[in-house]
C-alpha cells in the first residue's frame, strides 16, 4: 500500500522514468493502468484524473504527443468500462458476495444510480472508485449494453478530454510542478467531493424520515 500511495503522489516522477526508459511504450503503459482501472471492479485504487492529468501536463513539455495520448486513454476508458460491464453481466452476482468487493462500494454505487439513471456512466467517470463500480453494476442488470454503450463513450471522451487540457494548460506551472503531491491531493479530494455531499444528504434525509 506505501509503494502504491507513493506512485500516486509522485506521478510525474515515473511517467518521466517510463519515458526515460520505455519511450513509445509510455503510451501502452498508461493505456494499462486506465484500462484496469476502470475494468477491473478489484482496482479501483489505482489513479485515473490525477495520472491523465499528469499525462498531459508532459505533452504540454512535449515529451508526449497529447493527440496521440487523448486517443490512446479514450480506448482505454471506453474498452475498460466495456469489459467490466460483461464481467458483470457474466459473474457480477457471484462476485458481489467476495471478500474482494466492499459492499459500500456496491451501495454507494446503487444509489447514485438511483439518483442519476443512466447519466451516471458519464458522471460517474470523475468520481474515483464509483467510477470503476458503476460499469460493474450496470452489467449485473440495471441497464441494457446498447443503452450503455452510448453513456460508456460519452463519458470516456468528455472525461478523457477534460482531464487532459486541465494537465496540459496548467500542469507546467511552476507552483504546481514544485508541488505535484499537494496538486494531486487535491484533485482526488475535488474528485470525491461530489460522492461526499451526496452521501451526506442521504444520510441527513434517511435520518428525517426516521424522526
Amino acid at each position: 500500500m506505501g509503494n502504491l500511495i507513493h506512485f500516486i503522489l509522485h506521478l510525474d516522477t515515473y511517467i518521466e522514468l517510463f519515458i526515460n526508459n520505455y519511450g513509445i511504450l509510455t503510451y501502452l503503459i498508461l493505456f494499462f493502468i486506465i484500462f484496469i482501472e476502470t475494468g477491473l471492479v478489484i482496482t479501483p485504487f489505482l489513479p485515473g484524473d490525477s495520472l491523465i492529468f499528469a499525462a498531459a501536463a508532459f505533452c504540454a513539455k512535449g515529451e508526449l504527443n497529447i493527440f496521440l495520448l487523448a486517443i490512446i486513454l479514450y480506448l482505454a476508458a471506453i474498452l475498460g468500462d466495456t469489459a467490466n460491464y460483461f464481467i458483470g453481466k457474466g459473474i457480477g452476482h457471484k462476485l458481489t458476495n467476495s471478500r474482494f468487493i466492499k459492499k459500500k462500494h456496491l451501495k454507494a454505487t446503487e444509489d447514485f444510480y438511483a439518483k442519476y439513471g443512466g447519466k451516471a456512466v458519464i458522471i460517474g467517470r470523475f468520481v474515483p472508485i464509483v467510477r470503476t463500480f458503476v460499469p460493474f453494476v450496470a452489467g449485473i442488470g440495471i441497464m441494457k449494453y446498447r443503452k450503455f454503450i452510448s453513456f460508456n463513450v460519452i463519458g470516456g471522451v468528455l472525461w478523457v478530454t477534460i482531464i487532459s487540457c486541465i494537465g496540459f494548460f496548467f500542469g507546467n506551472i511552476p507552483f504546481v510542478k514544485d508541488h505535484f503531491s499537494l496538486v494531486t491531493i487535491a484533485i482526488i479530494l475535488i474528485s470525491v467531493m461530489p460522492a461526499i455531499v451526496t452521501l451526506i444528504n442521504e444520510r441527513r434525509k434517511s435520518a428525517k424520515l426516521k424522526k
